[in-house]
């Protein structure tokens, strides 16, 4: 009983850090980037996209090194589908009625169905190997590059988000003027912690797996995911509060093209250059079908730009369905 509750303290404690040094660790890097006359949008996009994913990038790079390939898929997944059932079926019962002014339907939301799709493709098999990670890599370069390019585009399209966006890029502008050593300091504790933060989270799933008998995999889709998605949750939910619950649709998009294609691809590719062998798991349809499922069912909900307390609701009921399902309760 001393070594579960021991392990799952060490599970709580070192996410927690994970998490937090990945904050202090992103707003560092943005400083200086914006100091050294990298433009603000593209830092955003970069920088400041990677590091709300950080948790679950390092956790399966560190994974990797742990020979435990299943928490890296099922963190990926997990996630996934976390935040968008959880995440932005809370957002909407709390904001109530989301409407939504920015233009994703041409580019942005099939860039997320493909993703979601092509994660699906390269999963299918049982094996990530490294022409299937350059693959997700070279798709999610071609993503940003997007971005980047359609920069005018989007300033036309108006919306509160914009407009934060702008006042924020002004204000990091002015800060970066004045680069500390600080801000140097800040970024080099950050990644220590990181590293750390991750190790610690991973050995106390493997530590937690072997205790109560489960497998890791089970506890990176539930656990895990849920613990690197919480950042996002609070962040939606006082968007929606303050009425600008939109900020969360953009927020899941853009964290789950990234997990689809960076997550997977990043690990996939360490693992054959640093080992010689491709990431292999066992392939579930289901868990894979439930990705699958949200992420269509995010498409329907968003194209009419607008998400309602209902549907919100909708998400949640799919959301218990999942954790019941994974948990062998359904």
């Amino acid at each position: 009983m001393f070594d579960l509750i021991f392990w799952i303290a060490v599970f709580v404690i070192s996410l927690a850090i994970l998490i937090k040094a990945s904050d202090y660790f992103t707003d560092s890097a943005e400083k200086i980037g914006l100091h050294f006359k990298i433009p603000a949008f593209i830092v955003g996009v970069t920088i400041v996209a990677i590091g709300t994913s950080l948790p679950e990038l390092i956790s399966s790079i560190i994974a990797v090194f742990a020979s435990s390939p299943e928490i890296i898929v099922g963190n990926v997944i997990g996630s996934n589908i976390t935040n968008i059932f959880l995440i932005l079926g809370i957002t909407a019962i709390v904001g109530k009625k989301i409407g939504l002014t920015w233009e994703l339907k041409h580019v942005d939301i099939p860039f997320l169905v493909g993703s979601s799709f092509l994660l699906a493709f390269v999963l299918f098999d049982g094996v990530i190997g490294l022409l299937e990670s350059i693959l997700l890599l070279v798709v999610l370069i071609v993503y940003i590059t997007y971005t980047i390019s359609s920069r005018g585009r989007r300033q036309k399209v108006p919306g509160i988000e914009i407009k934060k966006e702008i006042k924020k890029e002004k204000k990091l502008l002015k800060e970066s003027k004045r680069l500390s050593p600080k801000v140097w300091i800040i970024l080099i504790l950050g990644g220590v912690f990181i590293y750390f933060g991750a190790q610690f989270t991973i050995e106390a799933i493997i530590q937690l797996s072997s205790i109560i008998g489960v497998g890791k995999g089970l506890i990176a889709l539930t656990a895990l995911a849920l613990g690197t998605s919480l950042p996002e949750l609070v962040v939606s939910i006082t968007a929606a509060k303050k009425g600008q619950p939109e900020m969360a649709v953009g927020n899941v998009l853009g964290s789950n093209i990234f997990n689809a294609l960076a997550v997977i691809s990043i690990p996939g590719i360490i693992s054959v250059v640093a080992f010689a062998t491709p990431i292999q798991f066992t392939f579930s349809a289901f868990l894979v079908g439930m990705l699958l499922l949200a992420t269509i069912l995010y498409y329907f909900v968003v194209e009419d730009k607008q998400i309602t307390k209902w549907e919100g609701m909708l998400f949640i009921a799919f959301y218990i369905f999942f954790l019941f399902s994974v948990l062998g309760f359904a």
